[in-house]
């Protein structure tokens, strides 16, 4: 049985949580292998919306769910969305979060506030989770990770050690109020009595699971122009996104990936700050973000919307081994009776690449190349139009890549197999 890689194709936002909760109900364990709580998944099923920010989505399904070793965890939020669901009856006795997946703590979410103010107009346009400054820390060897949670006396002393250093930056780096020690232990204490249960060996659950046969998604938190490595740098989240990571963020060897499935939306979207080729100019932009909804689930920002970029969703092939694609959000152009696919990329210098730039400077500069397709100003059902079937085809020649799932609408069931 195949463990299956779903990976954000752009720049987050693609729908990933519709897909794999999609192809969760014929599963039987979903794992996020990378990223926190600064990245949501919507999910639309029998007429309920769910917002899930930490927990895979995968637990509508009422999957086995893992939270793996490259993710990171804010105590609360976890245990906000565990409440959610919970009220809601969705049980999450069958949640696991692994012993070595790094905790944010509260001064992480203060140095993140605080870090982009001090920037200023050169800010990245963070979501201020603390994600970064956790993983900043889990570099220097400096982070709690969730196995610390299972002993109050070393969480106790490594709160103290951390803090000692941390209230330093916070009021002689960025002017801000320190923490206090005793409430805060005191608050991760409490965090740590409800979360010691879902602590596992998660690398062994998702290793005997394939032993058994069993089917496995690896779900991450962005997309592939948001990977800390490939990236558009800066610009970029605090971890690697791409499917390679799959297997070190979950623990199991690259050999047990079968397939790589790659969402994409039929335009494209990107939130916060960077360079954006394809970002619609004038009310068409906002007619977008009106059809699709782009606004953030984590934060409720608007995202900028820009048509389809077949250059940077090649480079995404790439980089991820895509096998397939899923193709979300098509009936959102079901409103335009043209419609722009940037298919290559001019230079400054007149220099025209099929191929994502290799360094920033020139990405920075870029400018679209189009060719107009025809719209198909018709509601879309499982019977695609015959301009939304040539529209899709045109994706699958440029790339070289079958579209195997068309998004046709919100809901888990407006989905088209190919």
């Amino acid at each position: 049985m195949p463990a299956t890689v779903i990976v954000g194709a752009q720049w987050g936002d693609e729908g990933k949580g519709k897909i794999v909760d999609l192809l969760a109900q014929d599963s039987d364990v979903v794992c996020r292998y990378q990223g926190g709580p600064n990245a949501g998944h919507t999910i639309i099923a029998e007429g309920e919306t769910f917002k899930i920010r930490q927990i895979p989505s995968g637990v509508v399904a009422g999957k086995t769910c893992v939270i793996g070793a490259g993710c990171v965890v804010d105590p609360e939020v976890f245990l906000g969305e565990v409440d959610d669901l919970e009220s809601r009856g969705y049980t999450t006795s069958d949640v696991h979060l692994s012993g070595e997946a790094h905790l944010i703590m509260p001064w992480h979410v203060a140095i993140d506030g605080a870090s982009e103010r001090r920037l200023g107009k050169l800010q990245i346009g963070t979501t201020k989770r603390g994600i970064g400054p956790c993983y900043a820390d889990k570099a220097m060897r400096l982070g709690i990770r969730a196995q610390d949670l299972l002993d109050a006396k070393i969480l106790r002393q490594k709160i103290e050690t951390a803090l000692a250093e941390k209230n330093l930056w916070l009021e002689r780096v960025y002017g801000v109020e320190p923490l206090e020690l005793e409430e805060l232990a005191a608050r991760l204490e409490r965090c740590a009595e409800r979360i010691r249960p879902f602590i596992a060996d998660t690398s062994l659950l998702v290793d005997r699971a394939l032993k058994e046969g069993k089917s496995v998604l690896l779900e991450g938190a962005q997309g592939t122009l948001l990977d800390l490595d490939h990236g558009t740098y800066p610009f970029v989240t605090s971890s690697s996104t791409v499917a390679a990571n799959a297997a070190t963020g979950v623990g199991i060897g690259p050999n047990r990936i079968d397939r790589v499935l790659g969402v994409t939306k039929a335009y494209v979207t990107r939130v916060g700050e960077g360079p954006f080729p394809t970002e619609i100019e004038g009310s068409d932009q906002q007619r977008v973000r009106e059809l699709g909804g782009e606004f953030g689930t984590v934060t409720g920002r608007e995202r900028r919307c820009g048509w389809l970029d077949l250059v940077a969703l090649r480079y995404a092939v790439r980089l991820n081994g895509i096998t397939s694609l899923a193709l979300t959000k098509l009936d959102v152009l079901s409103h335009f009776a043209e419609i722009p696919v940037c298919t290559r990329y001019r230079l400054p210098d007149g220099t025209e690449l099929n191929e994502f730039p290799a360094h920033q400077s020139d990405f920075h500069h870029a400018r679209p190349v189009y060719e107009t397709l025809p719209g198909w100003e018709e509601p879309l059902d499982d019977e695609l139009p015959a301009a939304a079937r040539a529209y899709v085809e045109f994706v699958e020649r440029e790339l070289e890549v079958d579209v195997s799932l068309i998004g046709t609408g919100a809901e888990r069931e407006r989905v088209v197999a190919r």
